[in-house]
């Protein structure tokens, strides 16, 4: 049984999802097109990274051999040609969206059935009565945006505004979320988490999926920063997850970023923040050194999602990727005799791709530990077979849903 170790690369797809024409996603194909641009040097920037895609690490694990199965290519500049020393798979996702928490609970075992309620892509785009509430119930002046927006542009355009006014930009994407951004010195962060906690209350007849506070810091449009005081207020997921099923059998659960936030708390018995990819290493590492037998360690890696794919930076996604390469030992190294990590995502970010959304794209799905079988896993038909193989690992009933790959 020994501990199980569960590694999302936040949006790293690899093409190919069946469903992706219904999502006008046809075609996406995150990490496959990021490696195509850094062939033909669309993926250099002087003083970041140059040259092909170099993921040596994780070709060797099977990132290829996975990607070629769910879009029938391989990586340009992926030339690993031996056994994988890792088990690999593709999986596509069966929830009704290409959002965070769909993702990530159906890599926890539950799939998302019903369809979350998403704002229209018009200005105003929140009903009239959700912002009357806001503004009575949090004693506001008003608000800004009110609008599908990308987060950095959106405070580069109204920050000024909001600073002089008080408002709070508000804004939205296309996934079921209402975005709150506010400076954390002229607004205050803990009125700007006060004001998301009514705005969960006010949305949750409407269904939305989240409501996420995105403080930000300086005093001009050039210098305005968000910071890493992020916080997401979400739905709790319909059914118990793999991690409320280990928290009722007594086992630990390590949750590191924003996985907590993801799950509402829920099925969460140890919280390890990190703001950045370099930090989400050493709080990784970290748990992976506190966590027990038995124990799962659960953490996102939200970088190439955030700071890269909605900004649509195919060099900055490069280098966050290499980057994760050049580290991903130092986790293996971590590992004991029974251990299982498990490296996979939730859904595809391509930097190449229209708009600033996610795309629908399937994930790998890279499973190593010591005595683990290694090479082809199948391609999976829901998310949901990774949290039933780290439950049969750990020792815990099957789930509902899916089936393991051991």
């Amino acid at each position: 049984m020994a501990r199980a170790f569960l590694i999302v690369l936040d949006s790293v797809g690899i093409g190919g999802a069946p469903d992706a024409e219904a999502f006008g996603d046809v075609g996406s194909n995150t990490l496959g097109h990021i490696a195509e641009a850094c062939a033909t040097g669309a993926g250099d920037r002087d003083g970041l990274r140059s040259g092909s895609l170099r993921m040596p690490n994780l070709e060797r694990l099977g990132l290829g051999y996975a990607a070629k199965a769910a879009s029938g290519e391989l990586p340009a500049g992926f030339d690993f040609d031996g056994a994988a020393e890792a088990g690999w798979a593709c999986a596509a996702e069966v929830s009704s969206g290409k959002d965070t928490p769909s993702g990530h609970w159906e890599i926890a075992g539950v799939p998302v059935r019903f369809d979350w309620h998403t704002f229209p892509q018009t200005i105003p785009t929140f009903p009239v009565e959700l912002t009357d509430a806001m503004v009575a119930r949090a004693e506001l002046p008003g608000v800004l945006a009110n609008q599908h927006a990308s987060g950095t542009d959106v405070i580069r355009e109204f920050g000024d505004e909001h600073i002089q006014s008080g408002k709070p930009i508000v804004y939205t994407s296309a996934d079921s979320v209402v975005q709150i951004a506010a400076h954390e010195e002229f607004f205050g962060l803990d009125r700007l988490y006060k004001l998301c906690v009514v705005t969960r209350e006010l949305v949750d007849p409407l269904n939305i999926g989240r409501v996420i506070a995105r403080p930000f810091v300086g005093k001009t449009a050039d210098t305005f920063e968000r910071t890493g005081n992020r916080r997401d207020y979400s739905v709790p997921p319909p059914e118990p997850t793999l991690l409320d099923r280990l928290e009722d059998d007594e086992r630990g659960v390590f949750a590191v970023g924003k996985i907590a936030d993801i799950f509402a708390h829920r099925g969460v018995t140890d919280i390890r923040k990190a703001n950045g990819n370099e930090a989400m290493f050493e709080a990784t590492l970290q748990a992976m050194k506190d966590a027990a037998n038995g124990d799962l360690v659960f953490a996102n890696f939200v970088d190439f999602d955030q700071l890269y794919g909605h900004r649509r930076d195919v060099a900055g996604y490069a280098a966050c990727l290499e980057h994760f390469d050049r580290r991903l030992p130092e986790l293996m190294t971590e590992m004991r005799d029974g251990d299982m990590m498990v490296l996979t995502a939730d859904h595809g970010n391509d930097p190449t791709w229209h708009g600033t959304d996610h795309t629908r794209e399937q994930v790998p799905v890279l499973i190593v530990g010591p005595g683990l079988k290694t090479g082809y896993l199948g391609s999976r038909e829901t998310f949901c077979d990774i949290g039933e193989t780290i439950a049969a690992h750990l020792s815990l009933e099957a789930g509902p849903h899916g089936r393991s790959m051991l």
